[in-house]
């Protein structure tokens, strides 16, 4: 007879193998298409930058930003890739003969792929996020016409400004190209300020040789600089793109947003896509155990059933982003935005995996 702690311990070796397989296909996928897109980053960066380490840091930035791309695609067929390998090596039937249902095989899958999904969205997306902001530039910023934007209202009157281009340098933001236009609290223009580059630090908007016009539109032309309610920080957080913002800052961030009136709905879909990230990284496993369910020991067709579900994974691609932009123009509240997509994914799998178990 088998003794019983022998039974009670044998899940757990095979919940541990069979993530281990899981953990191994996924980094496979995720070396491969990393590796890629590394290497095209890269000779793509090396003209832009002075030394080729500049170029690989650039496309390690770049890299990171495409990873929450792909991360889904890479669950998927790095579980269909684990699955295949344990049915080519005839472990798949060792698994089963040891009382394991398809559902209860697919349950590490499952936990592996949320646990992917905690860590992109808790370090991965902190790290990127942290990272990219040593370099912000107007790829980053939301704009107008292709333009940068700036307004301040006080009492003392308005103050416009507008740039073709920005970057950052230290502590500082740097405007090149820019027109300040400065009005009074009756939305008169008092002066028109021309530069090359604007300065904008904690003390105010400054420029070196910049053209001034008067109210009566008399040009002079010497050093320039005013006190201002923005600062760089202020400007980063008031105009950076929803997914240039970590997300353990974004609950603040969403917040202060909404308490002066900001439309916060992309910033608010974004911290539910990071949130509940795993629940996706958990469909796209369950979708991948769903495509990789077989009864066949031998000629097991592996190119259709990836050709297949890379067909599905667009087919859902198009649902997520369906989804995500009917939660960002307000047409759906972004909660559901963000979790319709998983749980239909899930469960449309689950029934196929359940159907698949009881045949």
């Amino acid at each position: 007879m088998i003794d019983q702690k022998t039974m009670r311990f044998r899940p757990r070796i095979l919940t541990r193998f069979l993530m281990r397989r899981f953990f191994s296909g996924v980094g496979l996928v995720m070396l491969v298409v990393c590796g890629i897109i590394m290497a095209v980053t890269f000779v793509e960066r090396l003209p832009s930058n002075p030394t080729a380490v500049a170029a690989f840091i650039d496309a390690w930035r770049r890299l990171l930003e495409y990873v929450p791309l792909f991360l889904p695609l890479a669950v998927f067929m790095g579980t269909l890739l684990a699955s295949y390998n344990l049915t080519k090596s005839s472990e798949s039937i060792i698994v089963a003969s040891a009382g394991l249902s398809p559902y209860q095989m697919s349950r590490p899958f499952l936990v592996g792929a949320a646990l992917i999904g905690v860590i992109a969205t808790t370090i991965i997306n902190p790290y990127s996020v942290n990272l990219n902001s040593q370099d912000i530039t107007p790829d980053h910023l939301v704009l107008i016409d292709d333009e940068i934007w700036l307004r301040e209202s006080s009492e003392n009157g308005y103050i416009t400004m507008n740039a073709k281009n920005m970057h950052k340098s230290g502590d500082i933001l740097l405007f090149d190209n820019a027109t300040v236009y400065i009005q009074n609290p009756d939305f008169q223009l008092t002066k028109r300020v021309q530069a090359q580059t604007i300065t904008l630090s904690d003390a105010g908007l400054s420029a070196t040789s910049a053209t001034s016009w008067d109210s009566n539109g008399v040009p002079t032309k010497s050093d320039w600089a005013i006190d201002t309610l923005l600062t760089p920080q202020t400007v980063l957080d008031r105009y950076l793109q929803p997914d240039q913002i970590s997300f353990w800052d974004l609950p603040a961030f969403i917040k202060k947003m909404q308490e002066i009136g900001v439309p916060v709905r992309g910033h608010l879909v974004q911290f539910w896509t990071l949130l509940f990230l795993p629940l996706t990284m958990v469909a796209m496993a369950t979708l991948g155990v769903a495509f990789s369910q077989t009864r066949q020991r031998r000629n097991y067709s592996f190119g259709v059933k990836f050709g297949m579900g890379i067909l599905t994974c667009f087919a859902v691609y198009f649902l997520v982003n369906m989804f995500n932009a009917l939660g960002s123009t307000g047409v759906v509240p972004p909660l559901l935005a963000i979790v319709a997509p998983s749980l239909i994914i899930i469960a449309a799998a689950g029934v196929f995996i359940t159907s698949f178990d009881t045949i």
